[in-house]
C-alpha cells in the first residue's frame, strides 16, 4: 500500500488497483466510477469497464489511454453498481467494492477462486446483517402507500450512481414519478447501456410546470442533508417526506445514516455475512483487508483459521 494506493508488481507488471492518480509507467484499473474510486490525475494506461468510463465522462473524468481489456486480466462483475469489476491477474482478486446479492438489475458477483485476495469490507463488522430485499420492498410499499393515502409526495434517497437506480427500478411503478435532474442524468446512461428504468420529469421542469402543487408524486432524489436547499424546499412548499436507502440506517454507532424521515438499510455492498462467505468461496490463502473496518475484519478471519491482515499504507511495498 502506498500513498498513491494498492501497488501490486508481479511478473514484470506494474499495477495499480484504483490509484488517487494514475501511474504514468504502470496499469491502472479502476473499479469503478464512484468519485472516491476515480483518480484526480490521467497518466498510464487506464483498464476498465466500458460502462464506468463512459459515467466517468459525465461525472466529468475523461480517461485517457482506456481500455477494457488486457491480456491475462480479467475483469470480474463485481456487483455493486453498473459497470463495477473485481481484477483478477496472477492469482490475486481484487474485489474493488462488492456486493454478492441480487438487486434488481444488478447480479451478485460470483468469486472467482485465487490464491491472494483484497478485499473490501466497508462493513466488516457483525452488527451489519442487512434484511431480505423482499422484506425491505414490502415495508417501503406499503409506507408509500400509507403516505400517498394522507396525500403526503414522498422523496426516496439513495446515492446518485448507484442506489438511486436501483431505487427507480424498485419503486418506479409508483407515480406520478418525478426525479432530481442529476438522478436523471444518470438513469438516462444506465438506459442508454439497457438498464430498464421507468421514465421520470426532471425536478425542475416539474416545478416549472406546476407539477409538484398535484400531490401525492413520488422523487428520486441524491442522498441529501436535510439542510440542503432542495430538501428544505421540497419540505417547506410541498410537505414532502423524505425516506432514505443506506447499510448505515441501522447502526446505532454511526448517526450519518439516518439524516431522513424514514431510514431504511439497503446497502450496495456486502453484508458482514456475505463478506465471510465471499472470503471462503474464493478459497484465498492469504487475505488483506481494505476500506472499512479492516482491523475487526482481518481479526475475526483469523479466528476462523484464515490468515489475513489490513493493508496499510507501507505494510507491503508489493506482493509477488
Amino acid at each position: 500500500m502506498t500513498k498513491n494506493g494498492i501497488l501490486c508488481e508481479v511478473a514484470d507488471k506494474r499495477v495499480c488497483l484504483d490509484p488517487k492518480n494514475s501511474d504514468s509507467m504502470g496499469i491502472n484499473f479502476v473499479s469503478h466510477a464512484h468519485s472516491d474510486h476515480l483518480p484526480s490525475k490521467n497518466g498510464g494506461t487506464i483498464l476498465s469497464s466500458i460502462e464506468t468510463n463512459e459515467i466517468a465522462n459525465l461525472r466529468g473524468f475523461k480517461m485517457e489511454n482506456h481500455i477494457d481489456s488486457l491480456d491475462n486480466f480479467s475483469l470480474i462483475d463485481s456487483g455493486h453498481i453498473l459497470g463495477a469489476k473485481g481484477l483478477l491477474f496472477d492469482d490475486i482478486f481484487y474485489t474493488g467494492d462488492i456486493c454478492t446479492r441480487d438487486r434488481g438489475f444488478l447480479k451478485g458477483a460470483k468469486v472467482p477462486k485465487c490464491k491472494t485476495l483484497i478485499t473490501e469490507c466497508t462493513f466488516g463488522l457483525p452488527e451489519f446483517v442487512f434484511p431480505k430485499l423482499e422484506d425491505t420492498l414490502k415495508q417501503v410499499n406499503e409506507l408509500i402507500s400509507e403516505l400517498y393515502g394522507k396525500g403526503i409526495p414522498v422523496i426516496l434517497m439513495g446515492y446518485q450512481l448507484g442506489k438511486a437506480q436501483t431505487i427507480t427500478q424498485f419503486f418506479g411503478h409508483w407515480g406520478p414519478l418525478y426525479l432530481h435532474d442529476s438522478v436523471k442524468d444518470m438513469n438516462s446512461l444506465h438506459q442508454k447501456f439497457g438498464v430498464p428504468l421507468t421514465d421520470g420529469i426532471g425536478h425542475t421542469e416539474a416545478e416549472q410546470n406546476g407539477l409538484l402543487d398535484k400531490k401525492p408524486w413520488i422523487m428520486v432524489a441524491p442522498m441529501l442533508s436535510s439542510k440542503n436547499k432542495f430538501v428544505q424546499d421540497m419540505k417547506s412548499k410541498y410537505g414532502a417526506v423524505t425516506i432514505g436507502f443506506s447499510g448505515w440506517a441501522q447502526s446505532t454507532k454511526f448517526s450519518f445514516g439516518r439524516r431522513t424521515d424514514y431510514s431504511i438499510p439497503m446497502s450496495d455492498h456486502c453484508d458482514y455475512n456475505e463478506l465471510i462467505d465471499m472470503v471462503i468461496q474464493s478459497g484465498a490463502e492469504q487475505v488483506y483487508t481494505i476500506h472499512g473496518f479492516v482491523d475487526e475484519f482481518a481479526e475475526d478471519l483469523r479466528k476462523r483459521g484464515i490468515s489475513a491482515q489490513p493493508l496499510l499504507e507501507n505494510s507491503l511495498d508489493d506482493f509477488t
